[in-house]
């Protein structure tokens, strides 16, 4: 059932993902979340941004508490950017991809739109896994239908000043890039 547009002017937009959305490292204005409530401000969008990312949060772990998270916040849109420690933990994409499922099924179940991130895991993990990796999201956003962001660290993950000291968290100077790159695929959904 479709929704008049009317319907999907403001209210909330729930970030549900990792330390990558979760600003690790960085004083919490810094992060991209924030950015994205600032730029909704600027730009007069009546929609309110909640972060219930979790640092070191898996897709199993988003998957447990997806229901109570759309209950309590009730999201006009969900911005699902979770995989990214499935993968460095070598964890199967079948299993990250029936995590991943549930996670975007109850979004749409609760009538809330959804945009996808993709998340790529560097070439040390092997041309078979990081390909199979990667297109669990390609095939999940087709599968449902779902806005997709193809790569959350799109133009950050090649170069390595853009990341703290760990090499694996982005810098405050990244925060605007990785807006970007949501932004493009989220817009869409707030109109």
């Amino acid at each position: 059932m479709c929704l008049p547009l009317t319907a999907w002017a403001g209210g909330t937009i729930l970030i549900y993902g990792d330390s990558l959305s979760a600003a690790y490292g960085l004083p919490q204005d810094a992060g991209w979340t924030t950015l994205l409530q600032a730029r909704l401000k600027q730009r007069r969008m009546d929609y309110t941004v909640t972060n219930a990312s979790i640092s070191g949060e898996t897709t199993s772990g988003g998957a447990a508490r997806i229901a109570e998270a759309l209950k309590a916040h009730q999201p006009k849109v969900v911005i699902v950017a979770l995989g990214a420690n499935d993968g460095l933990r070598g964890l199967p994409p079948a299993q990250m991809r029936a995590n991943l499922a549930k996670i975007v099924s109850a979004s749409q179940k609760a009538r809330s739109r959804v945009l996808l991130v993709g998340m790529r895991m560097p070439p040390n993990y092997g041309e078979i896994y990081t390909r199979q990796f990667a297109q669990v999201y390609i095939d999940l956003a087709r599968e449902y239908k779902t806005a997709f962001a193809p790569f959350l660290l799109e133009g950050i993950a090649e170069q390595r000043k853009l990341f703290q000291s760990d090499n694996m968290h982005p810098t405050a100077q990244a925060q605007p890039i990785i807006l970007d790159n949501i932004w493009t695929a989220l817009a869409p959904l707030l109109k």
